[in-house]
């Protein structure tokens, strides 16, 4: 052996490894569902913004994603698994969708509807949820 067939096998013993887990540790970008953002902000509302919390509904509070975001309607194809709501709800329905942005929330009263029915369950249980308006909307 020379020295030079040394010193290569020598550089491939000691960097070989520590490029095999960079390499696997990385693993295909492409492939990896992108991640939800940890918190949305609901704009548009005449009451303020409202700031949802994923971690909160899903790990505290044990919501399903499907809760909000539900199947598209065939009318209305779904372009992705976790859509934003303004990207089928917009605030004066466009056919064939039917639901305004507000409503896609609550009623017009706040005394039912997709967010207020969870959080009066929610509270039924004893669990400490907002149950005022100001609660989850806020002005700034």
């Amino acid at each position: 052996m020379t020295v030079m067939t040394i010193s290569r096998l020598g550089l491939a013993s000691i960097c070989g490894p520590f490029l095999l887990v960079a390499l696997c540790a990385g693993g295909p970008v492409s492939a990896q569902a992108p991640k939800a953002p940890d918190t949305a902000v609901l704009t548009g509302a005449p009451l303020g913004p409202v700031t949802l919390s994923h971690n909160a509904h899903t790990k505290t509070y044990g919501a399903k994603c499907e809760s909000c975001h539900h199947p598209s309607k065939p009318e209305k194809a779904l372009k992705s698994e976790h859509q934003k709501c303004t990207d089928c709800h917009v605030k004066t329905p466009v056919a064939p969708m039917k639901t305004k942005t507000q409503a896609a929330f609550h009623d017009p009263m706040a005394k039912k509807g997709t967010c207020v029915d969870c959080h009066v369950q929610a509270a039924a249980k004893g669990k400490k949820v907002p149950t005022k308006c100001a609660d989850c909307h806020k002005k700034s």
